[in-house]
């Protein structure tokens, strides 16, 4: 197996360890800690990635779905930030990872006090390429997220606990208080074709 003749090879691995890993747990903590490491590994490199899903778009920033587990255990997603995009403070309600392709994103992360209201707690922390962080509701799950960047893209790998795209979830207004739900959906409807391996079986062939 080579880059030139499987260069999504990469991601197909991410995929099935993946798959491994929510078939033999549920268990939050433990599927993030490994998540972790099998999402590290897979931002360690970026030759990956189909262009077809790295396109930013010059007002929005890009969700591409690039796997959902058929049970909908997990979902991958590749996010593509213009220059200077950014989201709205949000939720997932469920458990993520996000893993830095390309580029770098800044993060402020909120939480609801006993009476409701949204504070921010601690600093912005940035994210920068080989580097992945966690979100849940057990962690800490609400958050703004920009690009670092305003005048190039930036590109982050996000695993979610679900199929994050038809996840009924939460954007807050903090200066009313207003919590407004969302189903973010996906940027595109073609996903990327992980299993023709034929080229490596073909080169396999040939070199027999």
């Amino acid at each position: 197996m080579t880059a030139s003749t499987d260069t999504i090879a990469p991601l197909r691995d991410f995929v099935i360890g993946m798959t491994n890993l929510v078939s033999k747990t549920d268990d939050e903590p433990t599927l993030i800690a490994e998540g972790r490491k099998l999402l590290g590994t897979l931002v360690s490199r970026d030759d990956w990635l189909p262009e077809e899903f790295a396109q930013p778009h010059p007002e929005y920033y890009q969700q591409y779905l690039l796997h959902a587990d058929p049970l909908e255990r997990f979902s991958v997603v590749s996010f593509v930030w213009g220059p200077g995009q950014k989201t709205p403070v949000h939720d997932h309600t469920v458990w993520g990872l996000i893993g830095m392709l390309r580029g770098a994103e800044k993060e402020v992360r909120f939480e609801e006090d006993a009476q409701g209201k949204l504070v921010r707690v601690g600093d912005e922390a940035e994210l920068k390429p080989g580097q992945v962080e966690a979100v849940s509701p057990t962690i800490g799950d609400i958050h703004v997220v920009e690009n670092s960047f305003a005048d190039k893209p930036s590109i982050s790998i996000h695993v979610y606990g679900a199929n994050i795209g038809a996840v009924s979830r939460h954007v807050f207004k903090p200066d009313t208080n207003e919590v407004v739900p969302f189903v973010s959906g996906y940027s595109s409807t073609n996903v990327p074709n992980l299993w023709d391996r034929s080229a490596t079986v073909r080169a396999g062939l040939s070199a027999a």
